[in-house]
């Protein structure tokens, strides 16, 4: 077997990496044969001379094979296992209702997620706030819980693509992020571990996005497409916008209590419908359970009508720990923080433009993420009731509602928001959040 420095000398003069190589170190990476130093080595190597789709799909499923990949046959399923990944966003819980929704529709949905870090929110923060949600449960639980409810939403296990663990933190200190091969691999080593028969992968694109402009965002979105196809496992993505905060809410209780509003139906804002929906039906037509997109709608709205999205919602969060009583009870069982400040418009004008990101970094601002990993959240702290763009208010009426600590706190978010948005008598041309669909 090579050499470290010798495997990563050839990917630092541009060199292809061999299979052996590349699992060479990612074996390196889980056994900690390989120190720091290299991995980050090759991580920047890799980050300035890319990769080809040959070593793409074979790094991607190295990482897999890094630790435990599930086998749900085992388990007897009556229906197909798929999942959905998202690129991150402000304000997107499209994950907490389309797991349920889904596996109301006969599909299993293993969800494996991830925390925020930087602008954009995690589905395990938003489930934290539930009281007693578990989002660690042991392989065994996850298990049961997929079988028997349908679906379930956790964090990743030290078991799944225990490489992925290490690399990623060598990279978020290396500035290597922002690499397509590795982003690639890291993303559906997870997916490709969790043993799901499909993916459909939600790319955002737009100013709250990491892929902020539509040439990056297809790019990565094909790269994924491919890679994952090329490693086995059927896949779709969508393009989605981000820029402006998706739904009217952003904040982790303040995004739950938005999800259940959702799925009773006391509350559906068009855009967070329209992307959920759109995913939800690209799952069922990629696992088989439709034969076509009027079908896959049909099927979809008739769960969520007839409350069975609802009743599988409520079903895993007693599963893994949290109230019987949520959906009945979610505002009784939310953390509320203590202030609450409304955004009032000082002019006549219409919403021309939003910086999203600026407005999730307000939300860490607040409290409601993380600047280092091992930061505290306060699940409390967001905001609700967002306009949209294209919307008109007059003098005194309201922008947004702030939730937060204190009256310092809602303050300077109150100036960030000001800071963040663009007002003018321009006409907006609102464009569907869904842009473009590839397979």
């Amino acid at each position: 077997m090579k050499l470290a420095q010798e495997i990563i000398r050839i990917k630092r003069d541009g060199g292809e990496l061999s299979e052996q190589d590349i699992t060479a170190f990612v074996q390196g990476l889980v056994s900690e044969s390989w120190s720091e130093g290299q991995a980050a080595a090759m991580a920047m190597a890799i980050f300035f001379n890319d990769m080809n789709h040959a070593e793409r799909v074979a790094l991607t499923r190295a990482m897999m094979n890094s630790g435990t990949v599930l086998n749900w046959s085992e388990q007897g399923l009556n229906g197909p296992v798929v999942d959905k990944h998202s690129t991150g966003g402000v304000g997107d819980k499209v994950s907490l209702m389309l797991a349920p929704w889904v596996a109301a529709c006969g599909a299993f949905v293993p969800m494996i997620s991830g925390r925020g870090l930087g602008h954009t929110g995690g589905t395990l923060d938003k489930f934290d706030a539930i009281p007693g949600y578990n989002t660690a449960p042991d392989l065994h639980s996850f298990r049961r819980t997929v079988r028997d409810v349908g679906c379930a939403i956790i964090g990743q296990t030290a078991d799944l693509a225990p490489a992925d663990r290490r690399l990623y933190a060598i990279r978020d200190v290396t500035a290597t992020v922002e690499s397509t091969p590795l982003i690639t691999a890291s993303i559906l080593s997870k997916k490709l571990a969790a043993g799901v028969d499909a993916l459909v992968m939600d790319v955002k694109v737009g100013s709250g996005a990491f892929a902020d402009n539509m040439d990056f965002a297809n790019h990565l979105a094909h790269t994924l497409v491919r890679v994952a196809n090329g490693a086995g496992m059927p896949t779709r993505a969508v393009l989605t916008d981000m820029n402006q905060v998706l739904g009217h809410s952003c904040g982790n209780a303040l995004e739950m209590a938005e999800a259940v509003e959702f799925l009773t139906g006391a509350r559906r804002e068009p855009r967070l419908l329209a992307v959920t929906r759109e995913l939800a039906a690209q799952m069922l037509e990629l696992s088989g359970l439709s034969e076509g997109r009027n079908e896959s709608l049909q099927r979809l709205d008739d769960a969520l009508s007839s409350g069975r999205a609802t009743e599988h919602f409520s079903r895993m969060v007693a599963a893994l720990g949290g109230p019987t009583d949520f959906v009945a009870r979610f505002d009784a069982h939310l953390p509320k923080a203590p202030v609450v400040l409304d955004v009032l418009a000082e002019t006549d004008g219409t919403l021309l433009q939003m910086n999203t990101r600026a407005i999730g970094v307000a939300v860490i601002e607040l409290g409601g993420g993380r600047f280092k990993a091992n930061d505290p959240i306060d699940h409390a702290v967001g905001m609700t009731d967002w306009i949209n763009l294209g919307q008109r208010v007059h003098p005194g009426e309201r922008i947004v509602r702030i939730h937060a600590g204190s009256l310092e706190k809602a303050e300077a978010a109150r100036r960030a928001v000001m800071h963040a948005i663009t007002f003018g008598d321009t006409v907006v041309d609102v464009k569907s959040p869904c842009l473009q669909v590839i397979s």
